[in-house]
């Protein structure tokens, strides 16, 4: 079991201070966000207030001058709202600078993200979303190959291109899609490349994170899932992650014992994450960060 945190709301500097802290005090990975236009959860005065948000590629450059160990993503990377080619030298570019220590949690983006919803060209639809981003993973694949390529789909499309250098990781840089439960079509996304991120769906009972027997069953699913492509003839990567993340006990002693559910569980990262604007100052976060990662219990 692996263990990161998101660094979410605060000033740039305050991140990187968050982001430095986790290599210090003993995690094993920082994940940033991916946002364009965003209020925060509650009113003043009446107004609701603008979240201060960050470019997540020019953040982990910062925090992979900063540090050498951590692994670098965010969550999650909204896919289809970049263009695939910005995207592939984006990712490129951090991983080479965190001598390939970035992954990419990726996912189709927030509806309530008022830049994206609003713009001139926006997917309108989740259906719409969801295919742009399996186009766009495609064309990353085959951008990180480093030959020459042209590409032609149905929401993007560019001539003859060559993407170098070649990323550090090899074969590409692992991409962890949103894998939501119990959605079938979001699962076998996720089954086809390196790793998920599990989150609750509509269909699934309670709310928040999802329960280690839910992440259990998930696990079951997407082994049965990756069996039935490799049956196939799919070359699918040896090693999968599991990604859960939500909020944790501030105990750490109960924190421990709760990951060791969601280890039980077949989890193989526990992200720490807290979303609630008004709480989650950059105060809090550093505290918690400094506290260290849970320990097993």
């Amino acid at each position: 079991m692996r263990f990161g945190f998101v660094g979410s709301y605060g000033r740039a500097e305050q991140i990187l201070e968050i982001a430095s802290a986790t290599e210090e005090h003993g995690w094993d990975g920082f994940f940033t966000w991916d946002g364009i236009s965003l209020t925060a959860q509650g009113w003043s005065e009446g107004t609701l207030a603008a979240l201060e948000v960050w470019d997540p590629f020019a953040l982990l450059a910062a925090v992979a001058a900063r540090t050498s160990r951590v692994r670098l993503g965010a969550i999650v990377f909204a896919v289809p709202r970049r263009e695939p080619w910005k995207l592939a030298r984006e990712a490129l570019t951090v991983d080479h600078l965190s001598s390939g220590r970035l992954v990419l949690p990726v996912g189709i983006g927030v509806p309530d993200d008022a830049a994206v919803s609003t713009a001139r060209g926006a997917l309108p639809t989740v259906r719409d979303r969801a295919r742009a981003l399996d186009e766009s993973l495609e064309f990353l694949e085959r951008a990180w190959t480093g030959e020459v390529f042209s590409f032609d789909g149905e929401y993007f499309g560019i001539g003859d291109v060559q993407f170098a250098p070649q990323p550090v990781q090899r074969p590409r840089i692992p991409v962890w899609p949103v894998a939501v439960w119990p959605a079938p079509r979001s699962l076998r996304r996720g089954a086809r490349w390196d790793g998920v991120l599990l989150q609750r769906g509509a269909g699934s009972e309670g709310e928040g994170m999802l329960r280690p027997e839910e992440v259990a069953q998930a696990v079951t699913w997407l082994s049965g899932e990756r069996e039935r492509l490799r049956g196939e003839g799919a070359e699918l990567p040896e090693h999968f992650e599991v990604a859960v993340e939500g909020e944790l006990p501030a105990d750490r002693d109960e924190a421990g014992a709760l990951a060791r559910e969601y280890a039980d569980a077949g989890a193989t990262w526990l992200v720490e994450a807290y979303w609630q604007a008004s709480s989650a100052t950059p105060e809090m976060q550093l505290e918690r960060v400094r506290s260290g990662p849970p320990r097993l219990a």
